[in-house]
Formats: C-alpha cells, sequence, structure tokens
C-alpha cells in the first residue's frame, strides 16, 4: 500500500509543477494547449494498453464493458452536477465562469485527478510493478492541467495561497485514492480488479473528452490530433518495453 501511496504521490506532484509554472511562469496559451496535447495522447494509450486492455485479461469482456460504462455514468454525472456550479471552465487558462463558487473548483480539481491516481494503485495489484506507463501519464497530463487552470484562477484574482493550496489538497486525495486503489483490491477477486480497472479508464476517457480535449483545441487548434497522435505512440513504446 505504501508503495502505491508512493507512485501517487509522484503522479499527483506533477499538479504543484504545473500550478508554479502557471503562476510564476506563464506559457502561451498555445504551448499549454499542445503540451495538453500531449498529455491527453499519452493517457489514452494508458486507459487503452495498461488498464482496458488488462482488465480484458482478468475477466474478459463482460467485467470491461460493465466497468467502462459505470466509470463513464459516475464521472458524467459528477462533471454535470459541478458546471452546474460554475466549473465548466475549470481547466481554461482564460478563466473561469463569474459565478465559478471555490468548491465547485475544488470538487471538479479532485473529480478530474481520483481516477488517475487510482489507477496507479490497481496497476499494483497482483503483485506486479508499477505501470509505469500510467505513472508517466499521469504525471505528464497532471502539468499542462494543473498550469492552465492555475493561470485562468490567477486571471480571476484568485490568490497564490488559495491556488497553491487547492493542488496540494488534490495532490493529498491523489495519494491516499492510489493506496486505497491497491489496498481495497489486494485480495478481490479478479472480476472486481477487473471492472475497477475497467471504471477508472471510462472515467479518464470521459474525462479526456470532456475537459482536456476542447481546451487543448481552443488553445492550439489543428496541431492538437498531430501532437496526440505523438504522445499515445510513446506512451504504447513505454508499455510495450
Amino acid at each position: 500500500m505504501w508503495e502505491a501511496a508512493f507512485w501517487g504521490f509522484v503522479g499527483g506532484v506533477a499538479l504543484l509543477i504545473g500550478a508554479v509554472a502557471g503562476i510564476w511562469l506563464p506559457a502561451s496559451k498555445r504551448f499549454v494547449g499542445l503540451i495538453m496535447a500531449f498529455g491527453v495522447g499519452v493517457l489514452f494509450s494508458a486507459v487503452a494498453f495498461e488498464l482496458t486492455s488488462e482488465a480484458y485479461d482478468r475477466s474478459g469482456a463482460d467485467a470491461v464493458v460493465l466497468g467502462l460504462l459505470g466509470g463513464s455514468l459516475v464521472f458524467f454525472a459528477g462533471d454535470w452536477l459541478i458546471d452546474r456550479r460554475g466549473g465548466n471552465r475549470r481547466k481554461s487558462q482564460n478563466g473561469s465562469p463569474a459565478d465559478a463558487g471555490a468548491m465547485a473548483l475544488v470538487l471538479g480539481a479532485l473529480l478530474d485527478g481520483i481516477p488517475e491516481s487510482a489507477a496507479i494503485g490497481v496497476s499494483l495489484v497482483g503483485g506486479g510493478s508499477v505501470g509505469t506507463a500510467v505513472v508517466a501519464a499521469v504525471f505528464l497530463s497532471n502539468i499542462p492541467e494543473s498550469l492552465s487552470a492555475s493561470a485562468g484562477m490567477r486571471k480571476d484574482g484568485r490568490s497564490v495561497t488559495y491556488v497553491l493550496g487547492l493542488w496540494g489538497a488534490v495532490l493529498v486525495a491523489s495519494t491516499i485514492a492510489a493506496a486505497l486503489g491497491f489496498g481495497l483490491l489486494g485480495s478481490a477477486p479478479a472480476v472486481v480488479i477487473a471492472v475497477t480497472q475497467a471504471f477508472a479508464a471510462g472515467a479518464i476517457l470521459t474525462m479526456l473528452a470532456d475537459t482536456m480535449v476542447p481546451e487543448a483545441v481552443e488553445h492550439a487548434g489543428a496541431l492538437v490530433g498531430l501532437v496526440t497522435a505523438v504522445g499515445f505512440t510513446l506512451a504504447f513504446l513505454l508499455s510495450m518495453a
């Protein structure tokens, strides 16, 4: 469990790195969009080869379908509620809507980050080593995510303390989620582990389509598809190594 917590921390600490960059080293919107696109490609690869494929190998198609749809529906419902509270542009460099409450931003950050971290913990179940591609995917996607959102929150007038405190809280939650992802499933039946892997995959896929891809396209335009493919390719090679 401690190993899972450590790797969850490694993936989550990128949120603080990105936040610091967003506050003190503001990059162009186009650059942030391209980095975000690369992270999207890496996460797509991790979802396909480290989560969904392993879930299928463990327990077949039924577990994969149940998990993917369940994760997608849960994320969709949570995201819909957060959007109604003004958190729909929580990752935008342009800032969030005027009616966005602090709690909406906090819950949105948690909703986006926890499935990824839980996936890190689940990758350790069964006595194997941590899914390197999953950790790399979470780390690489977290930097542009928090960089863009932090720049937007500063534009909204949020204090540095608030911004860093928000991402610090998400880092703690991500570390705990990774530990729980392993601890709660260490002796679970294969079908439960498979459904959980696919559940995390479904939540991450829905998050990518709903938040990261639109923001990347808005900031970086047509190059997003190409950079996403590069990220996917590199992560695929990493998962096959």
